[in-house]
Parts: C-alpha cells; structure tokens; sequence
C-alpha cells in the first residue's frame, strides 16, 4: 500500500449530485478494498489559467489516499477517458 494525492478539475457545470458521485465512484477504484482516503478538500470552482476543452472554469478537489498501485494503474485509464475530468494529477507520496 502506497500514499498517494490526487487532484481533480471537474467540468464547472456539473451539479452537485452528479459531481458527488462522479468523485464518489473514481475515488472508490482508485482505493479498492484495502485502501481509505485519509484526507478529501474540494477547493471549489476556479477560474483556468487557459481553456481546456472550451471550459474556463473548473471544479477543483483534492484526495490524500492509500491505496494498492495496481488500483493506481487502472484508475489512470479511466481518468484519461472520463469527458467530465478536465485534468487530473495522481502522485505517489
């Protein structure tokens, strides 16, 4: 098990329900079974520095987790590919 911060920038024009569990669902793959968040911070909607897929502002949040690398390896396929996530960096700690 590996430490791991991901942060998140959503489409802004998400609602709140479907963003609470489009963040839900990526965050419980990337965990798995083993893992747990040890600490979640939404910062809230941010302007962009540049647009990216013609979105000027973003929904930003931030995981401090622990998880399995082979949930990590995974989680980044589904990430490139999910058109509601603007960007997305996943580090290891």
């Amino acid at each position: 098990m590996n430490n791991y911060n991901l942060t998140l920038v959503l489409k802004a024009d998400l609602d709140e329900s479907a963003r609470k569990t489009l963040l839900d669902d990526i965050v419980k793959k990337t965990v798995g079974e083993d893992g747990k968040v040890n600490k979640e911070d939404f910062w809230g909607e941010k302007g962009l520095a540049y647009p990216i897929k013609r979105q000027t502002k973003g929904y930003v949040a931030h995981y401090e987790l622990t998880a399995d690398p082979k949930n990590v390896k995974s989680i980044d396929k589904l990430l490139k590919v999910e058109e509601d996530v603007l960007r997305y960096l996943l580090i290891r700690r």
